[in-house]
């Protein structure tokens, strides 16, 4: 999808648009002729080995691959980081920083447990104070009409009731209320503020007439904002136009689309050559993550839909297991467009209304179709692109922690025993959901 100008196209892919057509993926940090990968360092001033062959625009994920930025990666500071990559850590150094950011989340979670303990004990003791004037209250009230006549007991009421006046104020609500503008004025607002400067970042990026995608994808590297997620996601996987006035109208034809797509091939799912597809889709479901969102009848119904109509129409790999897992993220962002619920694993689906649902549906199906299309060689026969990625990682250990890859080596431990659930399911079964959403504002 273009951004303004002579920018280039991130998204657009220039491969056949065949469905199922294979494209050739190249890793994260070791693309071909990667001189760390080969380990060879390239010297300042010369240049890389070119191929005359003209290579072919990767796209979505690959391009994220390709282009990750982190400590390994060559930048501006070409002499600190080959000093870096050419020397290796000191596991002592390391292991000493490891305590230390332990220790530091430690003290940390102690002092906000300290904080929460003094709150609920300061709440306690104003409870109880309140509770011991409202009973003395109470007693002198009876005593006094005890022992007077009814016109004394109008008097001790008043009395009582002015002791209650006074003594009312004079208990500890100030303190528990100025401990709790202490607390909040020491975190949260500082949260707040934090999250608002970024959203508000994010809303005037997207409030322009023509989006900068590549700046929001920069400014995305450090998390999307919630409320904000849904139209960024379908934005950087190119499903949207980076043209505000072109969005509606994409949307409205593009889910008119998919659901075409619904009606001419879903019924086809009892056919003879598609009944062991749907069979594992329909087994593969109830196995995916969260527990209580996939047991829901509608999401079942929903993912068996959108698994089958993608399998259709990629013949090239098919349904894979593993593929499964990959709705999940955007459906759940999605749901978060239209309720405000925090648990979105425990929201009841199908109390949305049916429209909202099959726009959800449309969008996910779109979006994670996108997403596959630049890494479908981890789904073809023998999938080669796990494979690759399997065979980077054990490379990057032996060059960053060799005694791990040792100990491994020697326990004949393989890469792939472990490893190939992590590129399989792109982490999904790994880390908690919400770690998986935040992971994948970069992958976008």
């Amino acid at each position: 999808m273009a951004s303004d100008g002579g920018r280039k196209q991130f998204w657009k892919r220039s491969g056949a648009k065949v469905p199922g057509s294979i494209q050739h993926v190249y890793g994260a940090q070791h693309p071909p002729f990667d001189p760390l990968l080969h380990g060879t360092l390239i010297k300042p001033g010369s240049k890389p080995p070119t191929t005359p062959v003209k290579l072919k625009k990767v796209s979505t994920f690959q391009e994220f691959e390709s282009n990750t930025s982190d400590a390994w990666d060559l930048g501006d500071d070409d002499d600190e980081l080959l000093a870096i990559a050419a020397e290796n850590l000191n596991t002592e150094v390391v292991m000493e920083t490891a305590h230390k950011v332990i220790q530091n989340h430690s003290k940390l979670q102690e002092q906000h447990k300290f904080q929460e303990e003094h709150l609920q004990e300061e709440k306690q003791e104003e409870f109880a104070q309140l509770t011991s004037v409202a009973c003395g209250d109470n007693r002198l009230v009876k005593s006094v009409s005890e022992g007077h006549t009814s016109s004394s007991l109008d008097n001790a009421s008043e009395n009582s009731s002015m002791q209650r006046s006074q003594s009312l104020p004079q208990t500890s609500i100030p303190p528990l209320a100025s401990g709790m503008a202490d607390y909040s004025t020491s975190v949260t607002p500082a949260l707040t503020e934090r999250e608002a400067s970024r959203l508000d970042k994010f809303k005037q990026l997207l409030a322009g007439p023509n989006t900068d995608l590549d700046e929001l994808r920069k400014l995305s590297w450090s998390g999307i904002p919630k409320r904000v997620r849904p139209i960024a996601w379908k934005l950087l996987s190119g499903y949207l136009p980076a043209n505000v006035d072109r969005r509606e109208s994409t949307l409205q034809r593009k889910r008119k689309e998919y659901f075409a797509f619904v009606e001419q091939y879903y019924d086809s799912r009892n056919d003879e050559n598609h009944q062991d597809t749907y069979r594992q889709i329909h087994i593969d479901i109830p196995r995916m993550s969260p527990e209580v969102l996939r047991l829901q009848p509608k999401v079942t119904e929903i993912f068996e839909r959108i698994l089958f109509i993608w399998a259709i129409r990629h013949p090239a790999s098919g349904y894979v297991q593993g593929i499964n897992d990959l709705v999940t993220p955007f459906f759940v962002v999605f749901i978060c467009e239209y309720i405000e619920e925090e648990e979105v694993e425990n929201f009841d689906v199908s109390s949305l209304p049916e429209e909202v649902l099959q726009n959800i549906e449309a969008d996910s199906y779109w979006c994670m179709s996108k997403l596959l299309d630049g890494i479908q060689d981890n789904y073809t026969f023998a999938q080669p692109g796990i494979q690759k990625k399997v065979k980077m990682l054990e490379e990057l250990v032996s060059r960053i922690d060799e005694q791990v890859h040792r100990h491994l080596d020697q326990h004949e431990v393989k890469y792939l025993q472990f490893a190939f659930r992590w590129m399989n399911n792109l982490l999904m079964r790994e880390v908690p959901l919400r770690c998986t959403i935040r992971l994948w504002d970069t992958y976008q």
